[in-house]
């Protein structure tokens, strides 16, 4: 093949396959070429046509299969020998996905592409465990964090956690169980009540789905308590967790086996 592919850089949605945007299904349809990662369902490689090469570049906190510079490039190569290349990531690709730096590469090698949003977890995962990121009577303000947070100058973290946990009504923070201490402390360290709210979402959206709730007081005495919580899961903060015992309808509905 001599012209040049097209690159989609697709958002798989939070983990039920019937999540994805009808958009991001007719790429898979048509792709010849899959770079999957970790948070993306299996299922959803049933879309792509059979010859459709599979390949996954899933990550971990502390195993990379392919790093990011390398999922570049292979991005670029695919593209550049003419095939049509969905690279599909768990959520929405601009949520945390590195959708950006994939889309400059694709830029300084001067390949087309297009980015498909997805269903982020943030806002799915709390809405199968019932509850909602606004509502009228306990949030107008929603944010998304990061759970991996970097080391940064003092005053530029003291800044942050301040906004957080003053100006901002509902907080989602992606995989942050392992600083679940940290988080909880900063939030009521900058003038966040202790007994405001939390939910932890594990697998959102999924049949395995499980949700534990408390305050920032006590939360991590309940994971401790449930173990079965882990990584991927959404840490939500904020008085719209309250909701969650009267709207609640996703986990009360799945047989488990």
């Amino acid at each position: 093949m001599s012209q040049k592919g097209k690159v989609y850089l697709v958002g798989a949605g939070p983990g039920d396959p019937k999540l994805i945007t009808v958009k991001g299904m007719e790429c898979l349809q048509k792709a010849d070429v899959v770079v999957y990662d970790r948070l993306a369902n299996p299922a959803l490689l049933e879309y792509a046509p059979p010859h459709a090469e599979r390949i996954y570049c899933g990550k971990l906190p502390d195993h990379h299969t392919m790093k990011q510079e390398a999922i570049n490039q292979l991005l670029a190569e695919k593209a550049l020998e003419g095939h049509t290349v969905v690279r599909l990531k768990g959520g929405d690709p601009s949520v945390f996905g590195r959708v950006g730096e994939e889309a400059e590469h694709l830029v300084d090698c001067g390949i087309e592409y297009e980015i498909v949003p997805g269903v982020t977890a943030g806002i799915a995962a709390p809405a199968y465990a019932g509850i909602p990121v606004t509502h009228r009577d306990y949030g107008s303000s929603f944010a998304v964090v990061t759970g991996h947070l970097r080391e940064e100058k003092p005053e530029l973290a003291v800044e942050k956690w301040r906004a957080l946990a003053q100006g901002i009504d509902t907080v989602a923070f992606y995989m942050g169980i392992g600083n679940l201490p940290m988080i909880r402390a900063q939030l009521i360290a900058h003038g966040k009540d202790r007994h405001t709210p939390v939910a932890v979402i594990a697998w959102g959206t999924l049949p395995d789905q499980a949700t534990v709730t408390g305050t920032l007081a006590d939360i991590e005495q309940r994971l401790a308590e449930n173990p079965h919580i882990t990584n991927p899961a959404i840490i939500l903060v904020g008085d719209v967790v309250r909701l969650r015992e009267k709207i609640k309808w996703f986990e009360s509905t799945q047989v488990k086996a």
